[in-house]
């Protein structure tokens, strides 16, 4: 099955691709996904969503990807404007698919940014998973070879695989008989 794992953060000093190695080895414990990263600092995308080269270069990874999760961090209550962009520079190909949520911030935990972004995937029909991964305090949450002792981090992560890895399964079957039909 193929995970893209999404960093939505490009602010400088982020510390989401610390987040998203830490989620990355938890992934390559695993023998039933292909993942790949989708650094959004990596992608220029339009701000007013015209057609451009990396546009199309992040719809196809969207397109080749059987479900998602997103690194996020929770800025001012909600989630980064990169990530709005990049949800909203493709469209069909985000339809159908699973998406998880691995969030992070202060004292919430990126959680207020992760429900919001349900109600988002939501109207792109996807399916998001009941569980996510939250990191409350990230800056003092890992250790300096990125690797954390938060065990409810840990299950939830393991937790929230077996849901992708269900969903994918199911809506990649069901996308062979029977498209989408939104």
């Amino acid at each position: 099955m193929k995970l893209a794992v999404i960093v939505a953060s490009v602010r400088p000093e982020r510390v989401g691709p610390v987040v998203a190695q830490w989620f990355l080895s938890r992934v390559a414990e695993r023998s039933d996904f292909d993942v790949t990263t989708l650094d959004l600092l990596d992608f220029d995308l339009p701000t007013n969503l015209s057609p451009s080269t990396d546009g199309e270069r992040f719809a196809a990874a969207v397109d080749a990807a059987d479900a998602f999760v997103v690194v996020t961090p929770e800025y001012n209550h909600g989630y980064p404007a990169s990530l709005k962009t990049a949800l909203d520079s493709v469209k069909h190909q985000w339809r159908g698919k699973p998406i998880g949520f691995v969030s992070y911030g202060g004292m919430a935990g990126g959680l207020r940014a992760a429900e919001q972004l349900r109600q988002v995937v939501a109207e792109l029909h996807m399916v998001s998973v009941r569980t996510g991964v939250g990191f409350h305090r990230v800056r003092t949450a890992f250790d300096d070879r990125g690797s954390t002792t938060d065990r409810v981090a840990h299950d939830a992560s393991s937790k929230m695989l077996d849901q992708l890895h269900w969903w994918a399964t199911a809506s990649k079957a069901q996308r062979v008989v029977d498209p989408y039909p939104g």
